[in-house]
């Protein structure tokens, strides 16, 4: 018998055969999931070592011994022609067969995961020179002192952010993992950087300890690792010791010869402002009214410590943008606040992009007052060669894209912010501003989906859950748009806006005795805010207590509120659609000019802002009063006017319809309200019948389409109502 024969026999070759693919295969799998559990390589070519020393014993034993069902014996003691041998033979061929098709499938899957992942790598290769610096962890026993660990964190972004050659990671995003059980690997994959540095804070008393360590994430080799035992007045040195420590780290196979820039810390040395103002910044994280006042006043409380607290200063000025913003603060008062404050900044620190791009946002409001829109335009350009300079700079960005969504041009805006996204994609001040540019745009599932991502990074947000409130008006909700203006109020309990917005609302509903509880919440808090007068004026306007409305309209006058939410221009829309009605337009003219000089001049030069937005407003007794071709002339003139800001009133279907019945063109008007107002749910448009009763749409209000339209807009509001009041019971009961 030949040899080849006897190895067959024995079943030499099959154990051979069946090693070699169980060997293969175990390689295979070991080698493929070792790696991803990090474990080190020495692991994965030990086990390649093994399978191989254990070839060779494995082919003498097969040789020499079988296995049977009654143990292991010598070759010779077994019956060859039994069914003994036969058996196991199949029984290998089996085995074997069934680990080849197993290791296959094994294969393919994973070869295919790899190719993905090969080509994802190759389309977003990692920099080398990258970092995001991890919320280094409040080891100190007591919350309160989380600012601390949070501050040093920000300080240390802000400094290594200064050195051109290394990408750091937005702080927002990099604290979007704090508490998350993420490994730095997943950490560092989803913030694209090759590095990681993350930390400990403890703070007792005066002293504090900290830790730092600075992660290759690929391999979790530490590169550098230090710990700090120090008085908290040297906290400056210390933060100043870890950024050169990590630079130092890095630059040895990474950032090069350049790499030696001059890191800038904090502009204070002072301990106790620099704890205010870390304070203040942890108050400001959500942009609420509370928020931002307490921030208010931990600058305010730095800077009379350390008047020369340059960060202190800009953080300040964007304080007030965001107070101004949000109707927090009046303004014009802001505005004067923000140029002086971005004055004294600019004057230490020319090339402040922060503060400069808030300085010319806030100059272009207040020229716009006298010079008209125009002055807009330039700040667009301006704000624009600051973000081509600075393309990391967030500040510059949010102030660019407000002027880009008042002037209607999306499609500048959209593409800025999604870059920002990409930049610094856990940011929720992002997803928020996307999901308003969304909204503006009708973009209602694109704006949702952006709100409810920002709220899910940062869930104590007013703004956003307003602005989800809002989508939920649009969309005849009534119930989750007060669901969502409550949540707001419970997480921002000082904003007297969100009791006021939910009071118009319920009073435009007729929900009378239900308004009055948040217009009292709102009169106790602000009694002369803007919202205020809004909602005293609506509630004299359903009670039908006319002589009410209009003394409250002309305080709004007398008082020059500003037009936040309309509020002035709705004063004097109210004044002259009464003075309309009664046949005093002249007189009603002639008040209005004599407490806010030129408003109803449409060929002045320059007006503020808020008086244009009231003329357009006048046309209700322009209407009934002026001559015809007067009345139409001043139309074109305002249309010119509201052209030159980048509106054009089609775009806004209510009001195109508005000008279509003052210019006579009543079948074109109710073709677009049919199409594309009737359209809309009754929600957004609860003040429908006071505009509809003006003369002008006395032939429109007559076409039997309309009455239809109307019909079903009653019907609607009814059942609005109805669970409007339903769900504020049972809200009652619940709580």
């Amino acid at each position: 018998m030949s040899l080849f024969e006897e190895l067959k026999r024995r079943n030499v070759l099959r154990v051979a055969a069946a090693y070699l693919v169980v060997g293969w295969l175990l390689t295979e799998v070991l080698t493929t999931l070792l790696p991803a559990f990090g474990a080190p390589e020495w692991i994965s070519r030990s086990v390649m070592l093994v399978f191989a020393l254990g070839f060779l014993p494995t082919i003498i034993l097969s040789w020499v011994y079988e296995i049977t069902p009654e143990g292991i014996k010598k070759e010779h003691e077994v019956d060859r022609e039994g069914s003994i041998a036969l058996n196991k033979s199949k029984r290998l061929e089996y085995f074997t067969i069934t680990s080849v098709i197993a290791g296959v499938i094994f294969i393919s899957v994973f070869s295919s995961r790899t190719s993905f992942e090969e080509t994802a790598s190759s389309s977003s290769v990692t920099n080398e020179a990258s970092v995001a610096v991890l919320p280094f962890v409040n080891m100190s026993g007591d919350s309160d002192n989380a600012y601390f660990s949070d501050g040093l964190t920000e300080t240390l972004l802000h400094m290594l952010a200064q050195i051109p050659e290394l990408k750091v990671a937005a702080r927002t995003s990099s604290f979007a993992f704090r508490d998350q059980n993420k490994t730095i690997v997943e950490i560092a994959t989803a913030l694209d950087v090759a590095n990681v540095l993350e930390g400990s804070v403890q703070r007792v008393g005066d002293r504090v300890r900290i830790t730092a360590q600075l992660i290759r994430a690929k391999d979790g080799f530490h590169i550098w690792s230090e710990n700090y035992d120090r008085t908290l007045d040297d906290i400056f040195g210390i933060q100043d010791e870890i950024a050169t420590r990590v630079r130092a780290a890095l630059s040895a196979s990474l950032l090069g010869k350049n790499a030696d820039t001059l890191i800038a810390s904090s502009t204070t040395r002072n301990s106790d402002a620099y704890d205010l103002y870390l304070q203040a910044l942890q108050s400001r994280s959500t942009f609420s009214y509370g928020g931002l006042a307490a921030a208010e006043g931990l600058l305010k409380g730095a800077l009379t410590i350390d008047p020369d607290f340059i960060d202190a200063k800009t953080e300040l000025a964007s304080n007030y943008w965001q107070q101004f913003e949000t109707g927090l603060m009046a303004r014009d008062v802001a505005l004067t606040e923000i140029v002086a404050i971005t004055n004294q900044v600019l004057a230490v620190h020319a090339d402040d992009v922060t503060a400069l791009a808030i300085q010319i946002f806030a100059t272009a409001a207040q020229r716009a007052e006298k010079e008209g829109p125009q002055v807009f335009l330039e700040a667009v350009n301006d704000l624009e060669e600051i973000v081509a300079v600075a393309p990391t700079a967030f500040q510059p960005k949010i102030l660019l894209t407000r002027l880009y969504q008042g002037l209607q041009q999306f499609a500048k805006a959209v593409p800025l912010m999604q870059e920002a996204l990409r930049q610094d994609p856990f940011n929720s001040r992002i997803h928020y501003e996307l999901g308003g540019l969304y909204s503006s745009m009708e973009r209602r599932d694109d704006a949702r989906g952006a709100l409810q991502r920002s709220l899910e990074i940062e869930p104590a947000q007013p703004n956003a859950l307003a602005t989800l409130a809002g989508l939920s008006l649009q969309s005849g909700d009534g119930v989750d748009y007060l669901r969502q203006l409550l949540r707001a109020i419970e997480v921002d309990p000082a904003d007297y806006e969100l009791p006021g917005i939910v009071a118009t609302f319920l009073f435009e509903l007729g929900l009378a005795e239900e308004a009055d509880d948040f217009r009292n919440r709102v009169l106790a808090i602000a009694p002369t805010s803007e919202i205020a007068y809004q909602i005293e004026m609506l509630r004299a306007i359903n009670r039908g207590d006319e002589e009410t409305s209009v003394a409250t309209a002309r305080r709004a006058i007398e008082d020059d509120i500003d037009d936040r939410h309309f509020a002035f221009g709705g004063a004097v829309q109210h004044l002259l659609r009464v003075a309309a009605r009664r046949g005093t337009v002249v007189q009603e003219s002639e008040y209005l000019q004599q407490n806010a000089p030129n408003i109803l001049d449409v060929d002045a030069a320059t007006l503020p802002l808020k008086y244009r937005g009231a003329q357009f407003a006048a046309f209700d007794a322009w209407y009934v009063e002026l001559p015809r071709d007067e009345m139409l002339r001043r139309l074109e003139r305002l249309r010119e006017i509201a052209a030159s800001f980048g509106f054009r009133q089609e775009q806004d279907p209510a009001t195109y319809v508005g000008i279509l019945v003052l210019q006579g063109k009543v079948e074109e008007a109710v073709k677009v309200a049919l199409e594309d107002v009737f359209t809309d749910s009754v929600a957004v448009h609860l003040d429908w019948r006071r505009t509809i009763s003006q003369a002008q749409y006395a032939d429109f209000v007559e076409d039997s389409r309309v009455q239809a339209a109307m019909s079903h807009w009653e019907d609607e509001e009814l059942a609005l109502r109805e669970k409007v009041r339903t769900y504020l019971v049972d809200l009652s009961v619940s709580s």
